[in-house]
């Protein structure tokens, strides 16, 4: 536990600003939405802290990136998109876990910081071919439970797969397919949120995840060149 609570000493002052930022616009808008929902208000909290360690390369990252899958899940439910409940409890969850133990079994020297990989064409085509195949059956299985904005649900599945599975081989390229699958989830809340306005919350959370993943593309090539 001391380990992990250590990651915090190691932000620097951008850092520090871009999470306290993140956390703030977070809470802001929960505020302005009168919602009075704490579960959103929560997981989004849990989801911008994940990110910032995400993108130091930090297992501490994937550790809250469990819990904030467990609370995300459970408010995709409530509004019935089944595509994000789905993939956050059965798929991102899981494969943080697993990603968790990858990078514990490859940090960088001595430091907190994960060993970053390069990933193969064999790899690529796998993660091509697995990600064709994942689209085509949840995109069956979101229209058999009348998922609510199917199109725009089937996309998250397959940014969120690319994302999870980069992010499993130690990619820089998870910071891309996390951001393409913010900027899908900002149409999907906002969505939500014309119709209830307590889920103006999430569209915060992601648009503070967008700029959160964009860091981790650019912090992620600069641990790839520093570790050469």
């Amino acid at each position: 536990m001391k380990q992990y609570l250590a990651s915090f000493k190691t932000l620097t002052k951008f850092e520090w600003g871009l999470w306290l930022a993140s956390l703030t616009v977070v809470l802001l808008s929960y505020l302005l939405s009168g919602s009075g929902d704490l579960l959103n208000l929560t997981s989004s909290l849990i989801g911008v802290t994940a990110l910032i360690f995400v993108a130091k390369g930090h297992v501490l990252g994937q550790i809250l990136t469990v819990l904030f899958s467990i609370f995300y899940g459970v408010i995709s439910f409530f509004f019935t998109y089944y595509g994000e409940m789905i993939t956050y409890l059965f798929m991102t969850a899981p494969m943080a876990i697993v990603a968790a133990v990858e990078w514990l079994k490859h940090p960088y020297k001595d430091s907190q910081e994960v060993k970053v990989h390069h990933v193969t064409k064999r790899q690529l085509l796998s993660m091509s071919i697995s990600a064709v195949l994942v689209t085509i059956l949840f995109y069956f299985i979101l229209k058999a439970l009348d998922t609510a904005n199917l199109t725009f649900s089937t996309i998250s599945i397959t940014t969120s797969f690319v994302a999870s599975y980069l992010t499993f081989l130690r990619s820089p390229y998870y910071a891309i397919g996390y951001s393409a699958n913010d900027m899908v989830l900002i149409v999907l809340w906002i969505l939500a949120s014309m119709e209830n306005l307590s889920y103006l919350p999430m569209v915060a959370c992601f648009v503070m995840f967008l700029c959160n993943d964009l860091y981790g593309f650019y912090n992620w090539r600069r641990m790839q060149k520093r570790q050469v």
